[in-house]
């Protein structure tokens, strides 16, 4: 999006977007601005009409009724103008804001994994939701703040040279010279308004933090603490806003005296000429009141042109964060994935965050379709980075990924992750009901299809025993549900895409034993006759796999089926697996496992504590 770059591409981007709605919108501000202008002038033809003649005579009357229905007239014609610029401004802007926030939102999806975690989710919301706001505020200042005080400068400009050219000249220069030195007085009072927009950020952000660890609060009974710390952030905040507007204040109070010394010298001078008979009644009524006029309208004009200088720098800010370029977007050309029996390969991969300090080197990996293949080992050796560039949230530095001999980067995104059904280790659910969130796999999918999905993921049962059923809200994040309903549900989303390769990331790590065996028979049934990738914890969950790789310092250093790695006297897998059930024991001994039945616990349970006897004997 080209439109991001800048605050004024931005901005024209969503005018041109409806350009006879703005164009119309011009137009009626214009002619109510004129309309305003047009009215002053016809209060000096009124004045004028009724101030000729000292006899009351049919000819002056007429004249008179004649100057007040083009009074009339000019004041119906602003009242109308202003109430239709209203109308259209309301609806122009109202509309804009839903295309800004949708084209925001679909750029921002488009970022890669570790954009959004350096950024929270809540500040980028109401970034997103501010840009609407930004735009709004940007149009109705630069049509209805600065276009309005400039067109009755104009019209006072033009009326006062048809008067005294020289009157005309003077509060020219003026008008200029108040409205220039209140903007250049103005912006230096930028810094308080920054400070403040900066601690407001700062308490937006702290709120946000607060209650998104609300439970944290409550289970160290911190309310007090911390609500004397955010009490610190507010008395900041406020301090600032303070200081802004004692600012602004002083700013308006010396144009209010200026304001009085320039309309009471100008109505001296009207009065002075009109003693001598070189103007009329009008004239001076017109002087005074257009004077009045412009000059409290440099005041709201200079106003304006910072209030527009401050959003256009808010406006630059957010665009610096939401608008920076996606470094991962389809190739030109992509087409779509076409998905055949789920083949995944990786072929001399070498790939880091920081591409200085790469996590995989010369990684090369086949998995043939409906293979069942886990991946192990220490924390920080490349495991998930591996799931991660098989959905390409990533490009590597070198080498390619492929499914069923396709390169994912010649593919669109959009169908690459149309090939995947996805359970992490934490399933993350939206704020809506169990239907909902089962159904974000396939949205076309009937209830009878859920039901089904829910029923191969082992979480039919509990969902009908919620208080509403499928129709129940699980909370925001599922915070409702435990961590065991909430990868049930998580597997039935799953089954629901129905995809041919499954990516499990530590999907049952951070489950307790009970919940873990539940949700390991939802896993078997979601992998039968599918290509599977496991990146696993617990070991036990992938023992009884086609093959098992064991990454090391971003390396394959073994590559096979369990059962042969496992008796491998000296092998890396056979040492984690050591490591793994030696803890387990312990934690038994201590009485933190008690009851532990590590043969009930998994189909190979007697080949488990074999070859864990054979490794300790030897």
């Amino acid at each position: 999006m080209p439109f991001l770059a800048s605050p004024w591409r931005f901005l024209r981007h969503y005018v041109a977007a409806r350009p006879w709605m703005f164009l119309g919108l011009a137009l009626l501000v214009a002619a109510a601005s004129i309309g305003s202008v047009g009215v002053q002038y016809a209060m000096k033809l009124l004045v004028d009409a009724m101030t000729t003649g000292i006899e009351p005579r049919a000819p002056v009357i007429a004249h008179v009724y004649q100057a007040l229905a083009v009074f009339l007239g000019l004041v119906v014609l602003e009242s109308m103008a202003q109430r239709a610029a209203a109308l259209t401004l309301g609806h122009a802007t109202v509309v804009s804001g839903v295309g800004i926030r949708l084209d925001m939102v679909d750029y921002l999806t488009g970022h890669q994994l570790h954009f959004f975690q350096n950024q929270r989710a809540g500040s980028l919301g109401h970034r997103i939701s501010g840009l609407a706001g930004i735009f709004g505020a940007l149009i109705h200042r630069l049509l209805q703040e600065v276009t309005p005080p400039l067109i009755a400068f104009a019209g006072a400009i033009l009326i006062f040279l048809s008067i005294d050219p020289r009157m005309a000249l003077v509060l020219g220069a003026v008008f200029l010279g108040v409205t220039g030195g209140l903007v250049l007085l103005g912006l230096k009072g930028h810094i308080h308004h920054r400070a403040f927009a900066e601690r407001a950020g700062v308490v937006g952000g702290e709120l946000v933090d607060l209650i998104g660890n609300i439970w944290v609060v409550k289970a160290f009974a911190a309310r007090e603490r911390e609500l004397d710390r955010l009490r610190d952030f507010l008395h900041d905040e406020a301090d600032a806003q303070r200081r802004g507007w004692f600012f602004v204040e002083r700013m308006r109070a010396l144009h209010d005296i200026a304001l009085a010394v320039l309309v009471g010298g100008t109505l001296v001078w009207a009065i002075g000429r009109w003693s001598t008979g070189a103007i009329s009644t009008g004239d001076v009524v017109v002087v005074s009141t257009m004077t009045f006029r412009i000059l409290h309208g440099s005041r709201d004009l200079a106003m304006a042109l910072i209030d527009t200088s401050q959003q256009f720098s808010y406006l630059r800010e957010t665009l610096d964060i939401i608008g920076v370029p996606r470094t991962l977007s389809d190739a030109p050309g992509a087409t779509r994935l076409r998905v055949g029996e789920g083949a995944v390969a990786l072929e001399s991969v070498t790939f880091g965050y920081d591409p200085r300090r790469p996590v995989l080197h010369g990684l090369s990996i086949d998995v043939a379709a409906g293979q069942r293949v886990g991946i192990v080992g220490p924390s920080g050796a490349g495991k998930s980075s591996i799931l991660q560039l098989v959905q390409r949230f990533y490009d590597p530095q070198a080498g390619r990924v492929l499914i069923d001999g396709q390169p994912v980067h010649d593919v669109t995104l959009e169908s690459l992750s149309d090939a995947f059904a996805v359970v992490p280790q934490e399933v993350l659910l939206f704020h809506r009901t169990v239907m909902e969130n089962i159904r974000f796999a396939r949205p076309e999918a009937s209830d009878a299809e859920v039901h089904r999905a829910a029923e191969a993921a082992g979480c039919d049962d509990f969902i009908r025993h919620l208080a509403h059923g499928y129709d129940s809200i699980v909370g925001e994040r599922g915070t409702s549900l435990s961590g065991g309903q909430r990868q049930r549900i998580g597997i039935a989303r799953a089954f629901l895409k129905d995809a041919r390769i499954v990516l499990l990331d530590e999907a049952t790590s951070a489950l307790d034993t009970e919940s873990e065996l539940e949700v390991q028979r939802g896993l078997d049934a979601l992998m039968a006759g599918r290509t599977v990738l496991a990146v696993a914890h617990r070991l036990s969950t992938i023992a009884g796999f086609d093959r098992v790789l064991v990454v090391e310092g971003g390396r394959i250093v073994e590559d096979g089926p369990p059962q042969a790695l496992l008796a491998r006297p000296d092998g890396a897998f056979r040492a984690l697996w050591a490591r793994q059930v030696e803890g387990l024991e312990q934690s038994a001994e201590r009485g933190m496992l008690r009851g532990l039945r590590l043969a009930s616990a998994r189909p190979i349970g007697d080949m488990v504590q074999a070859a864990w006897r054979r490794a300790r004997a030897s």
